[in-house]
């Protein structure tokens, strides 16, 4: 009798424990395991995509598929504008950088900056805007700015505060003081909150890491969605040789109180459209 008992009482032990580990796997799916990302914007993290693999370059950057899943992000009002790419880390190899320069890609078919850009960084290309001039290139998607609210910049690629000596065939040249300027393989049209209030943070990032010494591989991908004129967003990430930075991030290409027909380029009110500080 007793023995029966044991049985029973084992039998009971043994279904509440596979009841409990069903419990917890059910929980694990609901929550997934602990990286809800439901809640109002202002609690959570910018999102993060899936791993990044490095592209098959000797010097790593933005992969074709990973460019690929970018361009099918949609920006949902009340988001943050921007994202973190493979947990913020660059697939950017850091033994690449040898010489001083920049790689810019050649336009595409529809003479969009649709490729990376890719900057080979020193402390001697660092530059303050004494130099700057009068920007005119008009890149595809670019509409002129009416009125009073500014929504249209010429967005550049590679910064033009971290471009001293660098011509446009991306060689250094130290008779260039005043670096990059109206170079159509370096512009693109990228909102004015996208690139002021934004991509700014990280330009000054690089900016802070040469001036601190540091040599840095520093690269920008306009991300374009089929033959849409304007982009949806740019994806940037910089690596320096000692370690010391290293992100790569995604920024919508979206300007609060406006939406955007990407297809042209053109905007129309929007008041419902915000956008997470």
């Amino acid at each position: 009798m007793a023995r029966r008992y044991r049985k029973r009482r084992q039998q009971s032990s043994h279904f509440l424990s596979i009841l409990i580990v069903l419990l917890a796997a059910a929980w694990g799916l609901y929550t997934k395991g602990g990286d809800d990302a439901s809640g109002p914007p202002a609690n959570r993290q910018p999102a993060t995509t899936q791993s990044a693999k490095p592209a098959a370059t000797v010097y790593g950057a933005l992969a074709t598929r990973d460019y690929d899943r970018l361009a099918q992000l949609d920006f949902k009002s009340g988001q943050p504008a921007w994202m973190a790419v493979n947990h913020n880390h660059a697939t950017l190899i850091k033994q690449a950088w040898k010489v001083n320069r920049v790689i810019y890609s050649d336009l595409d078919a529809l003479n969009r900056t649709s490729r990376s850009n890719i900057a080979f960084l020193a402390p001697r290309n660092v530059v303050g805007d004494r130099l700057r001039v009068r920007q005119f290139i008009a890149p595809t998607g670019w509409h002129y700015n009416h009125g009073r609210d500014q929504i249209y910049n010429r967005g550049h690629l590679i910064a033009y505060s971290v471009s001293a000596g660098i011509d446009q065939s991306g060689n250094y040249n130290r008779t260039n003081p005043s670096g990059d300027q109206n170079n159509p393989k370096n512009l693109f049209t990228q909102t004015a909150y996208a690139n002021q209030e934004v991509q700014t943070r990280f330009e000054t990032k690089v900016r802070e890491q040469l001036r601190a010494g540091s040599n840095v591989i520093y690269q920008a991908t306009p991300i374009f969605r089929g033959k849409e004129l304007m982009a949806r967003g740019i994806n940037l990430q910089a690596i320096s040789t000692d370690g010391r930075l290293d992100f790569n991030v995604y920024i919508f290409n979206v300007q609060p109180g406006y939406e955007f027909d990407y297809v042209t380029g053109r905007a129309k009110r929007m008041a419902t459209l915000k956008v997470a500080p």
